[in-house]
């Protein structure tokens, strides 16, 4: 495959609180570097984009060095938290903003989705932003006549079409606003995270055409904190943190980097009292979560097949008559494995907890396949759902693919599902 983007050394400088260098002097600083060909001496001001520290400098670089290329029909994942620069990177790639280093090709049209509002004028109707978006990208009347029907009946606003678009909702605006860059035949198709203000079955559609436009040799860039999401449709990633490209390849090892370096994990099963509690009412606060031996060693890795169980201690303010311990396995990409609570547990029975701390053991008689997984542990109110306790990605520990107590090791080189069950498979011969 030929490769339709090419980055090279780019970097995006801003200066905090100002448009420009916000000086005459620094101005002409610039200015008289450009003309010597020596390098802005502004550039060297600037610091990482860390949100958590205070500011050293009055500049700070969005992007820094990031260097990448797309092949044609791939599909790119850029991930990482809020202010790690995807946004001004596909602002860059849409020449929407220029870079301050460095330089990109691109080969062929873009097709950008950056924002609710991109794009459109609010005063015409959504049949006149068709023709108009048509028309940015390069294409004739005839041609966008062609797709229009197709474009209407996906975005399903068929009813508002001459309507102006001021008057749409967040939501029409975007089904629309997707469906014109989908449908309109871009070589390229950036979507930042926009959809997110979609319903779930519109995502669901957004996310089967854009696997259908790389099928057709196309190109998706798509940015989003739905991991789930990036996984189905992402072939290879590009994680960015503080403006930096700091892990980039197959999808899956980026996922894993990215969860892996975001998840606060209380290493040794003990919850500090800093920890960062998803969720609750502070009535109840986990003290402890880890994974044992069914020997009650504590572990960070198992053999494939062994049995362990889970310990919490839960430290209770006041006396809980309906309550409901849940814990949740979560793979090394954010999947749910397995979802599990006190069968005990019901508005009918309900447990009694008396106020105090209350450690409970559980037996996990699961085979879980080889891989990376962490615990998240929740305290809740049996009736309602609501957390009264919520800690994410509390405890991690690995399944590794050498058998336990002389077990078969796992035989494959791909791991293939999650758990292992035990199963009665019969077999009946039924001709000769």
């Amino acid at each position: 495959m030929s490769t339709v983007i090419k980055v090279e050394d780019l970097g995006k400088l801003y200066r905090l609180g100002k448009v420009g260098t916000g000086t005459i002097s620094h101005d002409l600083n610039s200015w008289w570097a450009r003309v010597r060909g020596k390098e802005d001496p502004t550039l060297k001001l600037g610091s990482s984009n860390d949100r958590t520290k205070k500011a050293d400098s009055q500049y700070v670089w969005a992007l820094k060095n990031i260097n990448f290329e797309v092949s044609q029909g791939d599909v790119l994942g850029i991930i990482g938290k809020n202010g790690a620069g995807k946004s001004t990177l596909l602002k860059i790639l849409s020449r929407t903003t220029s870079p301050t280093t460095g330089s990109f090709k691109a080969k062929g049209r873009i097709a950008s989705l950056l924002e609710v509002g991109t794009g459109f004028h609010p005063e015409l109707s959504g049949r006149e932003n068709i023709f108009l978006n048509g028309a940015i990208l390069g294409m004739t009347k005839s041609e966008i006549r062609s797709k229009f029907d197709e474009i209407v009946a996906f975005s399903g606003v068929e009813r508002y079409i001459d309507t102006p678009v001021k008057r749409y909702s967040s939501g029409m605006y975007v089904r629309l606003a997707f469906a014109v860059a989908a449908h309109l035949e871009p070589e390229i198709l950036i979507v930042d995270e926009v959809l997110a203000v979609g319903d779930a079955e519109f995502q669901e559609k957004c996310l089967g055409k854009m696997k259908d436009v790389s099928g057709q040799g196309r190109t998706v860039l798509f940015v989003s904190h739905n991991m789930p999401a990036v996984k189905s449709l992402c072939k290879t990633g590009l994680y960015l943190k503080f403006g930096e490209v700091l892990h980039q390849g197959p999808i899956e090892n980026v996922l894993t980097e990215y969860l892996a370096e975001n998840r606060t994990v209380a290493e040794t099963g003990e919850i500090p009292d800093d920890f960062h509690r998803s969720a609750g009412t502070g009535e109840a606060l986990f003290t402890k979560v880890y994974a044992t031996s069914i020997s009650n060693q504590k572990v960070k890795d198992l053999a494939f097949g062994e049995k362990f169980r889970i310990h919490t201690e839960i430290e209770l303010h006041k006396d809980f008559i309906d309550a409901t311990l849940c814990l949740t396995i979560v793979s090394s990409t954010g999947d749910p494995v397995m979802f599990i609570r006190d069968s005990l547990f019901g508005i009918q029975n309900s447990r009694k907890f008396d106020k105090g701390t209350v450690s409970i053991e559980i037996d996990m008689n699961v085979k879980l396949m080889p891989g990376n997984y962490s615990i998240t542990a929740g305290f809740i109110q049996t009736k309602t759902g609501f957390a009264i306790d919520w800690v994410e990605n509390v405890y991690s520990f690995r399944v590794v693919r050498i058998g336990y107590m002389g077990g078969d090791d796992y035989p494959y080189y791909t791991v293939h599902g999650y758990t292992e069950p035990e199963s009665n498979w019969k077999y009946k011969q039924l001709n000769s």
